[in-house]
């Protein structure tokens, strides 16, 4: 394992990228002791927002370099091309999910299978279901994500070459984000509803982590800056303890403020969330050191293989998740909360090693 990992990078990237799959993995599986302790229960954020900055940095990396050396017009071919790969392997999600669901209901005879995660209209319109998977019009829960990354891939990819201007970029990005939080654009689905992760206000943590990745972190007091990272944390996990950990506690909020905390919402992203996610970032950046022995280490080192393998390992988490939940309603007492996790664990990082163990074979110059 140690020797499949890349090194040659800020393996940050890839060990923080692979906390947030595991998270994923964990978050999707109700009753689970161990999701009680992932990113969204101890910050204002969750493993989405983790995964979508992380993305935008990874693709600031490749393709801000392949612009320098071939221009702006092959890597934004290069970056709607990885769209399009990220566009087939939801569609390929899409079928393996859907029929991991119906197996379920069908095998242990519950319907509510069906329903819980949105299937349920692939059942009752299946023709007009699979059409509109095709646009994106119809994204069943657990299958929001990679819709939210192709888009914001594909969108940005035709004005990669304002990666050079950045002032002009962040502006640009800001403004769509406030004109869908004002204005409440939205991509559509079938429900009418618009998508989970709305695309137009996402689309600016993802170039955040562009601008962050190829011009390092902005200049600020170091000190103050820790301070205010850490205030902001603290207050979002107070947030968290009176609205989702402890709803007893929401009789102690001020009036004045009950309204702002509840109505952070996730769809949006809200400006909370997305100060929370910047916080985390910061602090990360700041005390975890590149070239610290930690990411040396063989615990750090199996989320880094996890990270440098995320289109696969995602993909993966979402079935492993459903699966574990299946067997979790069967039985979610200590033991098996303790073999759902390391089994899920163990099955990430193999589809993590096998994907390495292919690049490298492909790698090797071949024998005539």
């Amino acid at each position: 394992m140690m020797q499949l990992v890349r090194d040659g990078r800020d393996l940050r990237v890839d060990f923080f990228r692979g906390i947030a799959l595991f998270c994923i993995f964990l978050d999707h599986i109700p009753h689970d002791t161990l999701a009680r302790f992932t990113v969204r229960n101890l910050a204002l954020n969750d493993a989405t927002e983790i995964f979508i900055l992380l993305a935008g940095f990874a693709a600031a990396l490749v393709y801000g370099r392949k612009m320098d050396r071939a221009g702006p017009l092959s890597a934004s071919a290069d970056m709607l091309k990885r769209a399009w790969t990220l566009y087939i392997a939801h569609i390929f999600l899409f079928v393996l999910f859907a029929a991991q669901v119906a197996l379920a209901a069908i095998w242990f005879a519950r319907p509510q299978y069906i329903s819980g995660v949105g299937i349920d209209h692939l059942v009752a319109k299946p023709l007009s279901a699979i059409i509109e998977a095709v646009p994106l019009l119809y994204q069943p829960a657990y299958l929001n994500v990679l819709p939210l990354y192709v888009a914001i891939m594909g969108g940005i990819a035709p004005l990669l070459f304002m990666l050079r201007f950045p002032r002009a970029l962040l502006v640009l990005s800001f403004a769509l984000y406030a004109g869908a939080r004002i204005y409440g654009w939205n991509l559509p689905t079938h429900s009418g509803h618009g998508w989970y992760f709305n695309p137009f206000t996402w689309q600016l943590l993802f170039v955040l982590g562009m601008l962050f990745s190829r011009y390092g972190k902005p200049d600020l007091p170091v000190l103050a800056t820790d301070a205010v990272a850490v205030v902001l944390l603290l207050i979002g996990f107070a947030i968290l303890l009176t609205t989702w950990i402890e709803p007893s506690l929401a009789k102690h909020i001020p009036p004045l403020l009950k309204p702002f905390v509840s109505n952070i919402d996730k769809t949006g992203l809200h400006p909370y969330r997305l100060a929370s996610i910047l916080s985390l970032a910061w602090l990360a950046s700041r005390h975890v050191r590149a070239e610290g022995r930690f990411l040396s280490s063989r615990l750090a080192r199996v989320f880094v293989l996890i990270g440098q393998y995320g289109l696969p390992t995602y993909c993966a988490s979402i079935l492993l998740s459903y699966a574990g939940r299946i067997v979790m309603d069967t039985d979610d007492g200590w033991a098996m909360q303790i073999v759902v996790n390391l089994a899920g664990l163990a099955a990430l990082l193999g589809v993590a090693a096998i994907a390495a163990w292919y690049r490298v074979k492909d790698a090797k110059p071949s024998v005539s």
